[in-house]
């Protein structure tokens, strides 16, 4: 088989065509499956991508609001918001009230009352 013949495309003509026939049809089906598995690939990298970006985000707005409640727990952020309602802090510290737990007598101990 020359060029002459290949630029002619008489291998199509041929008698035996239909396996060239063939062969050719497979290469197309398999280049339009290769290209829609490159669409289909780079589509799910652009939603990472996106859901990448969606997450840096998030992560901002949690940080911010976090130190912002951290910023309304604080005592004097407290105090500050009950004076406007005409609560005052009490100058007596408050004390810490202990409960002792009465002791639990064994069973011979029980007994024996």
């Amino acid at each position: 088989m020359n060029v002459y013949s290949i630029l002619k495309a008489r291998f199509l003509i041929n008698e035996d065509a239909t396996k060239n026939w063939r062969f050719i049809v497979f290469l197309i089906g398999l280049a339009i499956i290769m290209i829609a598995n490159t669409q289909s690939y780079e589509r799910k990298v652009f939603k990472i991508v996106a859901l990448n970006n969606e997450v840096k985000e998030l992560r901002s707005e949690f940080v911010d609001r976090r130190s912002e409640l951290m910023q309304l727990k604080m005592e004097s952020t407290v105090s500050e918001k009950m004076l406007m309602r005409g609560i005052v802090p009490s100058p007596v510290p408050p004390q810490k009230i202990k409960v002792k737990k009465p002791e639990e007598k064994g069973f011979f101990a029980r007994l024996w009352q």
